[in-house]
Order: C-alpha cells, then sequence, then structure tokens
C-alpha cells in the first residue's frame, strides 16, 4: 500500500509539473496580428506603409517587454488587392493563429476580411478604412477603423474652400469604383449647400474609374454657363489620376479638391506639372511634417526600412497597434468581447493618427486635425495648413 501511495504521489506531481510547465509554454508563446492586406496590386501602396508602421510600433513594444507578457508577432496574406479574395486571406491568418486581423485601408476591399474576423469574434482593425459602413452597421460590432471619416475630411475641404479661398461656385465629379468615394462626394455636397446655397454646385458628374474615359463629362463641364470656382474630384490613382489628366489636357485648370487617397507621390508623373490640387491627409512623409510625435515616427520608418512611407496612411498602421496595445492592457486580457470594451471607451484618446473617440455604435472618427496639402508645379509636400471639419452636415 505505502509503495502504491507513494508512487500515486510521484505520478500526480509529475502531472502537475507537466501541467504547470505546458501553462509556462503558453505564456511564454507570441501573439499573433494576423495582416489580411493588399501585399500586391493597386491598393499595395495603401497598405505598405501602415502594414511597415505596425512593425515599427511592435517592435517599440516587444524591447519593452511585450503586450501582457508575450511577444507580438505579425503575420501576412495577400489579398492582391482582390474583394474576393480579402475572406481567404483573413480565414488564413486566423488558421495560423491570429488574435486580431488587420485589414486592408478602403471598406470596399477590406470588408470581406473584417466580416470573417467578426464573425470569428476577433477584433477586425482596418488601418485607414474610411467609410462610416465600416463598424458595426456595416460589419459587425468587432470592427473598427483608425480613419479619420470620408464626411470629415470632405467636410473640411468645403469649409475651407468656401471660408479661407472664397470659391463660391463647385461642380462634383465622382469615381462610382468604391464606396468611400460616394460618401466624400455625397458629405461634400451637404456641407457645401449649407455654405454655398443652391446656386453653389452648378454640376454633378460620375466616371467608372476601371476605364476613366471622360471625354463627354469634360464636355459638359466646359459647356456650362458658368464655370466653377473648383471641381472635387472624388477618386484615386491610378483611375482618377487619368482622369485628371484629361481634365488638365482639355484646358480644364479650376483648383481641384481632393481625399487623403491623393497622398504620396507615387502617382504624379501621370500628370506632368500638376498644379492647383489640394487634398487632406493625416500627415506628410516628404520630412517637414511640423508636429514632433509625427517627425519622430518617421524617422523610426525611415530607420528602419531605409526608406519613407510610400503615403502618411502608416500613420494610422502605427495607431492601430498603439490603440489595442491600450486596449488589452487596459482589459487585462485578450479577450475579444473585453478588448471591444475597453476600445469602445476611447475619448480623445492621445493616439499618432490624433484624438481618437469610439463608442460602442461609432467605430470611425469624424472629426480629428488633417493636414491640407497642395500639389504645385508637379511638386508634392506643400503643407498648406491644418483644417478640421467644424460642422458635419445632416445627410
Amino acid at each position: 500500500m505505502t509503495s502504491r501511495k507513494l508512487l500515486t504521489r510521484i505520478f500526480l506531481v509529475a502531472m502537475m509539473a507537466a501541467t504547470l510547465g505546458t501553462v509556462e509554454i503558453a505564456q511564454a508563446e507570441d501573439v499573433i496580428v494576423g495582416a489580411a492586406i493588399a501585399k500586391s496590386g493597386v491598393i499595395a501602396p495603401y497598405d505598405d506603409g501602415p502594414a511597415k508602421a505596425m512593425e515599427v510600433a511592435i517592435d517599440q513594444i516587444n524591447a519593452k517587454g511585450g503586450l501582457l507578457g508575450k511577444q507580438i508577432k505579425i503575420i501576412y496574406s495577400d489579398t492582391k488587392s482582390d474583394i474576393a479574395y480579402g475572406a481567404t486571406a483573413a480565414q488564413d491568418v486566423i488558421d495560423k493563429g491570429a488574435q486580431m486581423v488587420v485589414v486592408t485601408c478602403d471598406y470596399d476591399y477590406g470588408s470581406a476580411a473584417a466580416s470573417v474576423a467578426d464573425g470569428k469574434n476577433l477584433i477586425a482593425y482596418s488601418t485607414c478604412a474610411g467609410d462610416p459602413k465600416f463598424g458595426p452597421t456595416g460589419i459587425g460590432p468587432n470592427a473598427f477603423t483608425m480613419a479619420t471619416a470620408a464626411n470629415g475630411q470632405a467636410v473640411a475641404l468645403a469649409e475651407w474652400a468656401y471660408n479661407v479661398k472664397g470659391w463660391r461656385s463647385a461642380y462634383i465629379l465622382l469615381d462610382t469604383t468604391i464606396a468611400f468615394d460616394a460618401t466624400f462626394a455625397g458629405a461634400f455636397k451637404a456641407r457645401w449647400l449649407e455654405l454655398a446655397g443652391a446656386d453653389g454646385l452648378i454640376g454633378e458628374d460620375t466616371f467608372g474609374g476601371e476605364d476613366p474615359q471622360i471625354a463627354s463629362q469634360i464636355t459638359r463641364i466646359k459647356a456650362l454657363p458658368k464655370q466653377p470656382d473648383l471641381i472635387v474630384l472624388s477618386s484615386f490613382p491610378p483611375g482618377g489620376s487619368s482622369a485628371m489628366r484629361q481634365l488638365r489636357a482639355a484646358g480644364v485648370n479650376q483648383p481641384l479638391l481632393a481625399s487623403e487617397s491623393w497622398d504620396g507621390d507615387y502617382w504624379l508623373e501621370a500628370v506632368p506639372a500638376l498644379s492647383d490640387f489640394y487634398f487632406v491627409t493625416y500627415g506628410s512623409v516628404f520630412g517637414n511634417d511640423p508636429r514632433p510625435a509625427v517627425k519622430e515616427f518617421m524617422d523610426k520608418f525611415q530607420a528602419k526600412f531605409n526608406e519613407r512611407p510610400v503615403t502618411s496612411h502608416a500613420i494610422t498602421g502605427y495607431s492601430v497597434i498603439e490603440a489595442w496595445q491600450r486596449a488589452v492592457e487596459r482589459a487585462g486580457t485578450f479577450d475579444t468581447d473585453k478588448v471591444r470594451e475597453a476600445l469602445e471607451a476611447f475619448t480623445n484618446e492621445a493616439l499618432l493618427a490624433g484624438p481618437t473617440t469610439y463608442t460602442k455604435d461609432t467605430h470611425i472618427n469624424m472629426q480629428r486635425d488633417l493636414l491640407l496639402m497642395e500639389v504645385k508645379d508637379g511638386k508634392q509636400g506643400n503643407i498648406i495648413g491644418v483644417v478640421r471639419a467644424e460642422k458635419m452636415p445632416q445627410q
């Protein structure tokens, strides 16, 4: 009996040791961030900088001991800029252990991946999807975006154009390819009508970005009895840059106003000697951003990758990791329900992308400071100032 009891005790102690050893190993494992994003194709310029910026943020966290004692590891699956492939890419990173999924910087291109993650009860974070549908209403309760909404960008531009530049008549040219641009154009129109009245909007037209032949649209603009003070080009490269080139070649030289989609200079060769083009964005990648925190980030990015970001959307990628880190730490766990609650408690949270507020119903920010940039004489990087939407219209 004594021998059996001893053997039993030895067996139990061994089992306990094995169990404790398993717990220690599990605690030492990495926590995985899965990025189901465009590493190739037309959307890649918008995802490249944010992805690399996430790595900058992760390096900093890991160097300080990690997150809840775990080192963060990021893995990728390429959506190839194919909307239909987003779900496959998301499932790929989830199958490899992702505990949070980052998706493409656009609602149309990122929502399928986000829906898969949301369905698995994982946080689905877009670096910069600017359509307000990216959240509980369009995807599900676990979907968040670090963007400043298309609405807020458009309103900030409309208010600057009217109040600062003194322009009084506008024409809207909308690329119908993605939801972001429709939201941007709609918000500009709503605020412009409040500012300039019905007579201030002298025309609207659309084109398809995949086949941007806009000769008929240009003919209609030039045939107007009164030419507009400005044209809103709600589009993105490369289709939008083709449309822009056609406008300028036809002698349509009014100032063009646009969204963050035009950040960077990778598309500029398509429109030689471009001037009078204005857009809002998160920061300057040209070494002249006036904010010390942004400059410090850009220096770290340059040091790690030996190049500057393609666009300043990198700022939002960095802030996705900032936000998730803080939410996890405040929740004290990686449990999605508790992390979501911590994110929804953000009120003017100071992040690199700007003060960030989420609620249970809204997982995007409408009003933040944005840099207003100008392209002049074919050169990018001229900072006009900082703008912010003051009054959001009822649409």
